[in-house]
């Protein structure tokens, strides 16, 4: 903690000189800062893909690449990865409507009690009518946890209703309950693989139904995600992942579906905590019709590079997101444009910082490519189709760095990784932390099921060793029951909000330290001859394994 302090108590614009094994760069808050601002400035206006925002984000992000010394990271002399993705919006308010169990009929405001997405399906409308509503749970099938939420029900033609996060987040486990981590999030909670079940199912549409628990956000965070412009890669067939109408309901709305089908939502709840639950019919249907404009868009990822001086074949990455929200939904003040400071202008402005360290300090022995990813907030597209399409590749890529929303509450003796993980990459991280008198600490989050919703994801399903750093909640001023405050109120205020806006009054003081352990964690990967691995216990370590031969 004294080490902390004193840190504070030194000049702002100065990471301390605390690495043992290098000299540490000099790290410019300032700098960091400008990159924030220009970035979130409503000029950019929200930096969404393939609007005029994105060119102006896209050339800002070349321009400081280039002055920073960095060489283009793709073969032919270019910055920019071509991302061909699908471009989805609905066409003017789509008109949606509950036929209840009890008769009554209730149209819905789209934004206010349903969320609906534009459909991914590569069609250029949704057109349902009295589509039969079913309640599945929570929508899981996990044959290795013994776990049928479906039972062989046919669902065909109809609309799911699903609980969002895992059957164990609220206490299932037990006699009857499943393995599912606890409060840990399996991916089997996350929103994206209840519409690819549905999907399988062969449902005309899935809604989940939004808690603020277990969702790990409010309201408006589902509003704003969900009624803009959608995104996907280009799919040979796109209904394999996706159903016609994919959206969220409010909780109060699903408790009066419930009763009006003569039903106690909290029962219905604890039902779906067990392996006996069986789907149950809601005696209501839905209407749901609006136009679609879908079409194929070419959107980028920005890569700079230093090569290698003794191994140039071999690749360290560091990546963070470029995109936010663009302009949606107005808030309460009548903003549109989502800024995205700290999500995740804070993490390409990491990226420019620790580029221009690595360029002044002597060459590392490994590559290091600086990845900048497209269309993150839309599914980690952008991470996902260079995971698929890798201009380095990834059996000889030794590890990934991924920084998303660097920004924190502010310099603290502790740090994390988003969700869990178990692999070497993160052992150097921890050793890197100790020399700086750092403690790593386990997710306390991990029912928000962050290890799926950050761009080192796509690499690590592709078996590459790879985590999202996230700051300390220990803070040097105020320790746990303030950063726990902190990072309350700007999930609560401002995630995914227009009033995520950059701020001469944000305390930085995080940044410093930070970008101090990641450098030195990049570098102790790019200058070894150590190759970090999964867990034996690890999901990803036998994708890893097939190509363990490459990297002898």
């Amino acid at each position: 903690m004294r080490k902390i302090a004193a840190l504070l108590a030194a000049p702002l614009l100065l990471a301390p000189a605390l690495c043992l094994a290098a000299p540490t760069p000099a790290f410019d808050v300032q700098r960091f800062s400008q990159d924030v601002k220009t970035l979130s400035d409503d000029s950019f206006e929200g930096r969404a893909p393939a609007t005029e925002g994105e060119k102006k984000t896209i050339a800002y992000i070349i321009q400081r690449m280039k002055a920073a010394g960095l060489q283009p990271g793709m073969p032919n002399g270019e910055w920019t990865q071509s991302v061909p993705l699908l471009k989805s919006d609905i066409v003017s308010a789509p008109k949606l409507s509950l036929k209840l169990g009890d008769g009554a009929a209730r149209a819905l405001t789209q934004g206010e009690e349903i969320a609906v997405r534009a459909a991914l399906t590569g069609q250029d409308k949704v057109d349902i009518a009295a589509a039969p509503l079913v309640f599945v749970g929570y929508g899981v099938k996990a044959p290795e946890r013994d776990w049928d939420d479906f039972k062989g029900t046919d669902l065909k033609g109809k609309i799911l209703v699903v609980l969002v996060n895992d059957p164990d987040f609220e206490g299932g486990a037990g006699e009857l309950g499943g393995d599912f981590g606890g409060k840990t999030m399996t991916y089997y909670g996350r929103w994206t693989y209840k519409y690819e079940e549905g999907a399988r199912q062969g449902a005309a549409g899935v809604l989940v139904i939004h808690e603020y628990a277990p969702a790990s956000y409010g309201w408006p965070t589902v509003k704003n995600s969900n009624t803009n412009t959608m995104f996907d890669i280009v799919r040979a067939d796109p209904t394999a992942e996706h159903v016609p109408m994919e959206g969220w309901i409010q909780r109060d709305l699903a408790v009066d579906l419930f009763k009006a089908a003569g039903l106690d939502f909290e029962a219905m709840k604890k039902a779906a905590q067990r392996k006996d639950f069986k789907p149950v019919a809601l005696n209501a249907t839905l209407d749901a019709a609006y136009a679609v404009k879908a079409e194929t868009i070419t959107s980028y990822n920005v890569l700079g590079r230093l090569a290698g001086a003794k191994h140039p074949k071999e690749t360290v990455i560091y990546s963070a997101h470029w995109d936010h929200l663009g302009i949606g939904q107005p808030d309460a003040k009548g903003d549109r444009i989502y800024n995205g400071a700290r999500d995740n202008a804070s993490g390409i402005a990491a990226l420019l910082e620790l580029g221009r360290a690595f360029v002044k300090a002597p060459r590392t022995d490994r590559s290091i490519l600086f990845l900048a990813v497209t269309a993150e907030e839309k599914g980690l597209l952008g991470s996902e189709y260079y995971a698929a399409n890798p201009v380095y590749p990834l059996a000889t890529t030794a590890g990934v760095i991924n920084m998303d929303s660097i920004i924190g509450e502010g310099a603290a003796s502790d740090f994390t990784i988003s969700g869990v993980a178990r692999l070497g990459l993160l052992d150097m991280l921890v050793d890197q932390g100790k020399k700086l008198g750092r403690v790593y600490v386990p997710d306390p989050k991990t029912e928000t099921g962050g290890f799926y919703r950050s761009d080192h994801f796509p690499m690590a399903k592709a078996g590459v060793p790879a985590f999202s750093f996230k700051g300390g909640i220990d803070l040097v001023k105020g320790g746990v029951a303030r950063g726990k405050e902190l990072g309350a109120i700007y999930t609560r205020d401002r995630y995914h909000q227009p009033a995520d806006e950059w701020s001469a009054d944000m305390d930085l003081s995080n940044i410093g330290p930070d970008l101090t352990l990641l450098y030195n964690t990049g570098r102790a990967l790019a200058d070894g001859r150590a190759w970090p691995d999964w867990a034996p216990d690890a999901e990803f370590k036998a994708k890893r394994d097939e190509t363990a031969a490459e990297r002898k």
